[in-house]
């Protein structure tokens, strides 16, 4: 690897230390959610952990430029690290391409990366937010380190054409479930309420699909470990989407405290408490 490669993360989270100062409202948000969410009760070790993961966000978007040069259909395996979870999770993401799933996950980790490299794996559709302007939409289209990976605009939802697209290549359908629902359920994450969308317990009940939950944590440069508990979910048409979606809520919380300094506590995730 490069100087660059190497040291990417490094670089960007040295930029972030420097500009942490310098937040303010956002850096108040981000320790008062580590300190209500329980993680810690030390405020000191709460500004620690705050500000370690405004460094490891920027860390991660940096080395995430350089993974599609790093990480490649050969050796990606090798970036991966699977042994703390379950057989059947592992076995689902990386050996089943012909299955669709449900990858649930967070804000926590290396999202952005994972779904790269995973890509390698298995046919990926991302839910996520498209660029309004044409110009940055083409540029991060043909550049951007998601990789190959069929991005769908989370304002146009979920279209027959993208569920047919997901069944028929057996794709994993990645939704990141951590973001504000303002007419989501009312459910808890952390035991705060927090309003959350059932998506993906819509999804899993109306097609059997199984969901994997959980996230990918940076563990060394370009070596990714999977963090979820359990086996995968599989729901039926008798379950309560509300309860089902209280669990993927469970699930998550449980992988985000192994390795708090992974999660964004600086986004406004709870707005009901």
């Amino acid at each position: 690897m490069t100087f660059l490669q190497r040291h990417a993360y490094d670089i960007g989270g040295a930029v972030a230390a420097c500009v942490w100062p310098f937040l303010g409202r956002r850096r108040r948000i981000a320790v008062e959610n580590v300190l209500r969410a329980k993680v810690t009760d030390d405020p000191k070790e709460a500004r620690r952990i705050a500000r370690r993961s405004l460094c490891h966000l920027a860390g991660h978007i940096a080395e995430a430029l350089f993974v599609p040069s790093v990480v490649t259909r050969a050796n990606y395996r090798a970036h991966l690290d699977t042994s703390g979870v379950s057989a059947a999770n592992a076995k689902l993401l990386l050996d089943s391409p012909g299955r669709p799933i449900l990858l649930v996950s967070s804000h926590h980790g290396v999202w952005e990366a994972a779904t790269n490299v995973l890509s390698f794996a298995r046919p990926m559709i991302a839910i996520a937010r498209v660029q309004n302007n044409r110009l940055v939409a083409k540029w991060m289209k043909k550049h951007h380190f998601r990789g190959p990976v069929t991005l769908v605009d989370k304002n146009h939802g979920f279209t027959p054409a993208v569920l047919e697209q997901w069944k028929r290549d057996g794709a994993a359908m990645t939704i990141l479930m951590d973001q504000h629902a303002g007419k989501g359920a009312p459910l808890t994450f952390f035991g705060r309420p927090a309003r959350t969308y059932t998506t993906a317990a819509r999804l899993a009940i109306r097609t059997g699909c199984p969901i994997v939950v959980g996230s990918f944590v940076r563990i060394a440069p370009y070596r990714y470990r999977l963090v979820a508990s359990g086996d995968p979910i599989v729901l039926s048409k008798e379950d309560d989407r509300n309860a089902a979606t209280q669990l993927l809520n469970d699930r998550l919380e449980a992988a985000i405290r192994q390795y708090p300094e992974q999660y964004l506590w600086l986004h406004r995730r709870w707005r009901d408490d």
